[in-house]
């Protein structure tokens, strides 16, 4: 059950990648990142006020979001401060990058959440699983080889650095989310609130540095309708994995694959919608990636 729900969180995942790119292109990227999380905060906070009020009702639609301890709140921030961090990057970068370029090396993630999961909670792949995850990489690299014909040249360009950085705390907050969840026990709708919260209130303080105090930045940003839309569609992606994470059974490194399947809208709808270059020639390495994510789903 729990591979069924990691291919849900990957489909609203890959609409949330299209939003988000149309959300920041030619756009300010913080005040973007900030209208997304408040967003999705905004949906969650009538759960939070009628958890006190309709308990019973909450918990059977397992959406019920529990009372936590200070210690807790300090892990969840934790998170909120990783995943800040490392959508900060991510959406400049993307503002900067094409989607077919950017969604392909965020599909890296899942190599350095698979490090991660042999070494710190000791899951053990198969060797057909060691092939889909080389293939991956394989194939990211050689999107770098059509990325060039673009004019991206992945060792100069400081948008490829930080979507490398931002996919590598991804994948961190990914392995922490299963400490949160399964350590913690933490249920998904609590888990979501309060990280929303938090990212909400560090984005806050990096604006009143970065966009807050120039009005020049302030009338570049235009609202548009996909930025709370990108912020609905994160919770609904989070929600189906942090409820796949749950199950004792589900491997993190397994379940950080299956959400790349995301590549499939982000590149091919993507392409089409943005009309970007060199759709064919990214169909190749695009096979490669989900050739590496079958042999791990079936292995």
């Amino acid at each position: 059950m729990w591979m069924y729900l990691g291919l849900l969180a990957a489909l609203f995942l890959g609409l949330h990648n299209l939003c988000k790119k149309h959300a920041v292109q030619g756009n300010e990227a913080f005040p973007v990142l900030l209208g997304t999380i408040a967003s999705g905060f905004l949906i969650l906070l009538p759960f939070y006020f009628g958890s006190f009020f309709f308990e019973n009702y909450l918990t059977k639609l397992q959406l019920y979001i529990t009372d936590i301890p200070w210690r807790i709140h300090g892990f969840i921030l934790i998170k909120s401060a990783i995943m800040a961090a490392s959508w900060v990057l991510a959406y400049q970068a993307l503002k900067h990058l094409p989607i077919t370029i950017v969604t392909p090396i965020r599909s890296a993630g899942p190599f350095f959440t698979f490090i991660g999961a042999i070494t710190i909670y000791q899951e053990k792949p198969n060797p057909w699983q060691w092939v889909g995850f080389f293939l991956i990489i394989f194939s990211v690299l050689l999107y770098s080889r059509i990325g060039k014909k673009e004019g991206i040249h992945f060792t100069k360009n400081k948008w490829i650095l930080a979507i490398i950085a931002a996919t590598f705390l991804g994948a961190s907050s990914g392995l922490y989310d299963k400490f949160l969840i399964q350590g913690l026990d933490l249920n998904p709708p609590t888990l979501q609130f309060w990280f929303c919260f938090y990212t909400v209130l560090l984005l806050l303080i990096i604006l009143s540095v970065t966009w807050f105090p120039y009005p020049e930045k302030r009338k570049a940003f235009t609202w548009r309708w996909s930025i709370p839309l990108v912020g609905v569609l994160l919770v609904a992606a989070d929600y189906f994995y942090f409820k796949a994470l749950q199950d004792p059974e589900a491997l993190i490194m397994l379940l950080s694959a299956i959400k790349r399947s995301q590549i499939l809208i982000a590149v091919v709808v993507g392409g089409l919608v943005f009309k970007e270059k060199n759709k064919r020639k990214k169909l190749i390495p695009l096979a490669g990636i989900m050739c590496g994510v079958f042999l791990i789903l079936y292995s």
